[in-house]
């Protein structure tokens, strides 16, 4: 007789209390008896749990890359007729996100989101039911428990980060729970928290140090990646938007349980920073992370500056370079279709090129001086005049095409911003041409190659991101596109060392060599001089590293600049609390539909972007709320 589950989503109808065996089916292995019958079939079903992970990699999946401020599309007519599919990711950022259907739904599973409860759930079978092969010898057996066992953490932390306060479903009811069993409470932050660090404490031990079997376990869970996501949630913990934010501290349910701190506690950020201290050793000496470096070519001779923008650009798309602590293994194929600009003119005719991932005019303005400092705060960097027209010269041959017009705004900027974004006129290495004399340059104008030449399928900024485009990826023809695959970096050993600067900086009263230290490694990598030496020589205010405000600020942009476009600026601006700061003000953009460089060159607003309090969280469902009364809506759905 076919087993039948309790299907534990806060979303079902409480009368359906049951619901058969299963939405996922390995194999089709029919009930829960023949899935854990034996070794073969049990290993399918761990594969069944992790197969609810978010598509990091996929802006359709991930609203971090596409519901920010970050990137900007054309027209939403125009973007559906590119055939690129869902725009649920991106209308949110255009301020769409409701009550009724909520976009990108990862309680329900619904409008682009994956149905975590379901994961959680059969992490929970599992969990319950991998005793019962015989098979299976105790070690293979414990790794797999602890494989499980952060993966359900991280299902809790995600849905806790989108949603706030959420159930904890550490067990699947049985079948026979009544509706009222099934209508569960809301739990408080800070009790999830300590359930999904509990969790990895557990896992942690009985994880392997690294992945040795690349072929079949590439993506699974190791000490360090398990170490990196309860520093990632702690460190979440600590921040404004979950410590003491007095906007949700009346926030309770029915029981008259508070469901947020109403208190900022200091010491989480002492908890958070033991946690990326154990993540950071984990990485290093368990598993040898280590910044990425290019090593060269055996065929080409390069330049410095060439070499240092692919250290840059390799560190995100090398398939598995040291850096990448956790990667997707669903890779990033539509992202860089998405980044891949038209570059010979009969590439118009080629679909798998979307040349349509743009990056807003914020973030070319945020990149550094040459100099490592904001182009707004270095006394030698012309920032009045950045909007002028420039001619490329020798110095910038590396970075611009010589004898070609463009706006000083790309000049005198640090290698990321070179190695990340490329704009018309910028140089494009890769894609073919390996030589420093033989390289594309963009030409973005109206009816140029790489510009709008057609109803869909364009920049709509006028600026590209370079950043997820593996150099080696091949455009041979017309219609031939050959991507190379990567694994599209979740975790990078740069993201702990600046959350370990951040975090010590919020500890510390001043700061101080540690916190220098953490964060000049990465600036070391992207060819800049230490913190306190660039603004001791380039700054208008020099003393900015000496405060612990001015480091604060400092932290938070070399943050956003090493992180750009990867889905942590996302995150990070709401657990700061700084999203309704940053994410209201005009999306603005190049003049694409100009021809001469004069006009193409003046900014223009593209779109009034806008965000409220309550966007700060995922609303619930409505229906949710109707079939399950316990549950309390977010703030200002």
């Amino acid at each position: 007789m076919k087993i039948k589950i309790l299907i534990l989503l806060l979303t079902l109808v409480i009368t359906q209390a049951c619901k058969d065996y299963l939405d996922v089916v390995p194999d089709n292995v029919a009930t829960i008896d023949n899935a854990f019958t034996d070794r073969n079939n049990a290993e399918k079903y761990l594969f069944t749990c992790f197969s609810y992970m978010p598509a990091f990699g996929d802006p359709r999946g991930n609203p971090a890359l596409m519901s920010g401020d970050e990137v900007w599309l054309y027209p939403k007519g125009a973007y559906l007729s590119g055939s690129y599919g869902s725009s649920d990711t991106w209308d949110i950022a255009r301020g769409e996100q409701n009550t009724n259907e909520p976009l990108v739904d990862f309680w329900n599973g619904a409008r682009s989101g994956r149905p975590l409860w379901i994961g959680i759930r059969d992490c929970n079978i599992f969990l319950k039911n991998i005793h019962n092969p015989k098979d299976i010898d105790s070690y293979e057996r414990d790794e797999w428990i602890a494989q499980i066992k952060t993966l359900k953490a991280f299902y809790h932390f995600y849905l806790l980060r989108m949603y706030g306060p959420i159930p904890i479903i550490d067990k699947n009811l049985s079948i026979g729970s009544s509706p009222e069993d099934v209508r569960l409470y809301r739990e408080p932050v800070d009790k999830v928290v300590s359930y999904v660090v509990e969790l990895l404490d557990q896992a942690i031990p009985n994880l392997p140090d690294k992945i040795d079997d690349e072929a079949s376990y590439l993506g699974k869970f190791t000490k360090a990646i398990a170490a990196a996501i309860k520093a990632k949630i702690l460190v979440m913990n600590a921040s404004p938007l979950f410590n003491g934010n007095n906007l949700y501290a009346n926030i309770k349910d029915d029981r008259d349980v508070y469901l947020f701190a109403r208190e900022y506690e200091q010491q989480k950020w002492n908890i958070a920073l033991e946690a990326i201290k154990d993540a950071i050793l984990f990485a290093e000496e368990k598993a040898g992370h280590k910044l990425y470096k290019y090593k060269g070519s055996i065929v080409h001779t390069i330049s410095d500056s060439t070499k240092l923008k692919l250290t840059l650009r390799n560190a995100i798309t090398e398939k598995w370079n040291d850096e990448v602590i956790w990667g997707y293994t669903g890779g990033a194929y539509q992202l860089q279709r998405l980044c891949m600009p038209k570059l010979l003119g009969d590439h118009g005719l080629n679909g798998n090129l979307k040349c349509t991932y743009a990056a807003t005019h914020r973030m070319l303005e945020l990149f550094y001086t040459k100099n490592g400092i904001p182009i707004n705060e270095d006394k030698t960097w012309d920032y009045s005049n950045r909007m002028q027209l420039k001619i490329g010269d020798d110095d910038h041959r590396f970075y611009i095409q010589r004898g070609y017009e463009t706006a000083a705004l790309h000049f005198e900027r640090e290698a990321r911003f070179y190695a990340w974004l490329c704009f018309d006129g910028g140089i494009w290495y890769g894609q073919g041409r390996e030589n420093d004399k033989d390289v594309w340059h963009l030409k973005m104008k109206y009816n140029e190659t790489s510009g709008n030449r057609g109803p869909a399928d364009y920049l709509i900024t006028g600026t590209i991101v370079k950043k997820f485009v593996n150099y080696k990826t091949s455009i041979p023809n017309v219609t031939g596109y050959t991507p190379e695959r990567y694994a599209f970096p979740i975790i990078r050993l740069a993201d702990l060392y600046l959350l370990y600067a951040e975090v010590a900086n919020e500890i510390k009263n001043q700061p101080d060599q540690e916190i220098y230290q953490m964060i000049d490694k990465v600036r070391k990598r992207a060819g800049l001089k230490g913190i306190v030496e660039s603004y001791n020589a380039y700054a208008y205010n020099s003393a900015k590293p000496t405060t612990k405000e001015g480091m604060r600020d400092i932290i938070r942009t070399e943050r956003m600049i090493e992180l750009s476009f990867e889905g942590q600026r996302f995150w990070d601006l709401r657990r700061w609390k700084l999203s309704t700061e940053y994410m209201n003000r005009p999306i603005r953009g190049w003049n694409i539909f100009e021809k001469d460089a004069a006009q193409f060159f003046k900014l223009r607003t593209i779109y009034d972007q806008t965000f409220s309090a309550r966007e700060y969280f995922w609303p619930i469902k409505e229906y949710n709320i109707l079939v399950n009364p316990k549950l309390v809506q977010n703030y200002g759905w």
